[in-house]
């Protein structure tokens, strides 16, 4: 079908499906305006509105050549995406090792596809065809907040090629700090921002060049999505051994005196998440004894689960919950999983009717995936970054889902787990006043202070 939007007349283009009136006056932008900040709240299709805009200008013969950045792990799927909304432009995918990649790029194609650390490594190749030497009609970073931290060797990779336009996307351009969206804000538009004016400025600059619809707004069909917090109270063994390496702890970081730094403070807090997941003695664990009752219960109603964890590794995160949690056959979904393993267990996730439980890692498997099958999202631990969860949620809480979505995230009483979910509250206050359009004057990062005060409970 064509769509009725003036910049796509008279190409003749057919598209797969048709847009929402709201990607439709997305796609209007990105291809009217050369830079934009597409902050579209998680599950809108911002990677259909791109792919879209690419094509337009293509046919226009305004893009002859383009690169779209990526996550690694998303690569693969902006290359089916492709396929199915553009299959009339060339693609080369930059993947592989050095020489691999070296022929992609030498590829005549008319987008480019790569990882973000590959870039790094690649910006330095000379030649023609080298992504640092050659002139880029258009730029796309996807998951733009890869590029938050400015000094970063990845963030000065992407800002410094060579374009004509920059767009980026992400649903979170402000993950913690303000200077978060800064560095995003210097690669969609270089130089127009004074660092120094701060609030003003910034909001005068992102009226400009930011476009953000949030799905309460323009997905009114949309189901529901409830979130709740079950309060887990640890059994008596599991409880010893935890109050015992938070004692000894504390002990250990007060004795460090002018020596105390953030990292010390965190180490410790790693290791009280992981003591709150499963007892290192005993093996433990008063979350787990929860969640498969509910799993259970899911899994009997017909429906599908997400379970997250920021913890890959035995004894502590997905792959033992995959042990814990074999008679549900769960399939694992982790940063240490190649590529196409990835792929083909999401695609058995998604179709097959039998496969009833998906456990991600929250790097891996929090951004990205379209994973609508799941009507129900499991936070086993929690992450410092409310952002962070709720790009997680919103695998399943997106277009095309059809039944409403319930999250539920533990919380260990009288733990760290408490103390943070404090933070994430504030955290939570913070990306809305600055993304959304409200003032505000108190803008908090995760500082030495804090991190203390979470450990001894005075926040």
């Amino acid at each position: 079908m064509e769509f009725g939007h003036p910049v796509w007349h008279g190409f003749g283009l057919a598209w797969p499906d048709r847009l929402f009136p709201y990607q439709e006056a997305g796609v209007e932008r990105l291809v009217r305006e050369p830079c934009l900040l597409l902050a579209d709240e998680m599950g809108l299709g911002k990677t259909i509105q791109a792919i879209a805009a690419l094509r337009i200008l293509a046919a226009r013969g305004e893009a002859a050549v383009s690169l779209v950045v990526a996550p690694s792990g998303l690569v693969l799927q902006w290359r089916r995406q492709f396929r199915a909304w553009a299959p009339d432009l060339a693609l080369s995918t930059v993947v592989g090792s050095a020489s691999e990649r070296l022929r992609a790029w030498q590829a005549p194609a008319h987008v480019f596809i790569v990882g973000y650390e590959a870039l790094r490594s690649d910006i330095w190749l000379k030649g023609p065809s080298a992504p640092g030497v050659r002139h880029w009609d258009v730029v796309a970073i996807d998951e733009a907040q890869r590029i938050k931290t400015a000094k970063a060797g990845v963030a000065q990779a992407v800002k410094s090629l060579n374009r004509s336009r920059s767009w980026a996307l992400t649903g979170t351009p402000l993950e913690n700090r303000l200077d978060d969206l800064i560095s995003i804000l210097d690669f969609v538009a270089p130089g127009r921002f004074d660092p120094n004016a701060k609030a003003v400025g910034l909001r005068r600059l992102l009226a400009d060049v930011q476009l953000r619809r949030r799905r309460r707004d323009v997905l009114a069909d949309l189901p529901p999505k409830t979130s709740s917090t079950v309060s887990i109270v640890l059994g008596r063994r599991q409880r010893a051994v935890y109050e015992r390496a938070e004692t000894e702890g504390i002990v250990r970081l007060e004795a460090l005196g002018r020596d105390l730094r953030i990292t010390h403070v965190l180490e410790l807090i790693l290791r009280l998440k992981q003591i709150c997941n499963f007892c290192p003695e005993t093996g433990e664990s008063a979350k787990l004894a929860d969640l498969a009752e509910r799993l259970e219960a899911v899994a009997g109603g017909g429906e599908k689960s997400l379970v997250f964890s920021q913890f890959v590794a035995e004894p502590f995160g997905v792959r033992r919950l995959a042990r814990e949690l074999a008679r549900f056959e769960p399939l694992i979904f982790s940063g240490d999983v190649d590529a196409a393993a990835r792929a083909a267990r999401l695609a058995a996730f998604e179709r097959d009717d039998a496969r009833r439980v998906l456990l991600l890692s929250l790097k891996a498997g929090g951004v990205g995936l379209n994973l609508t099958s799941a009507s129900y999202v499991f936070h086993f631990d929690r992450w410092w970054n409310p952002a962070v969860e709720a790009q997680a949620e919103d695998r399943a809480h997106r277009i095309g889902q059809q039944r409403p979505v319930h999250t539920i995230a533990y919380l260990c009483e009288g733990t760290i787990e408490e103390r943070i979910q404090e933070i994430l509250t504030e955290k939570r206050a913070l990306f809305a006043d600055i993304v959304d359009g409200v003032e505000t004057q108190a803008l908090r990062r995760l500082d030495l202070d804090t991190l203390l005060g979470a450990l001894k409970g005075t926040n």
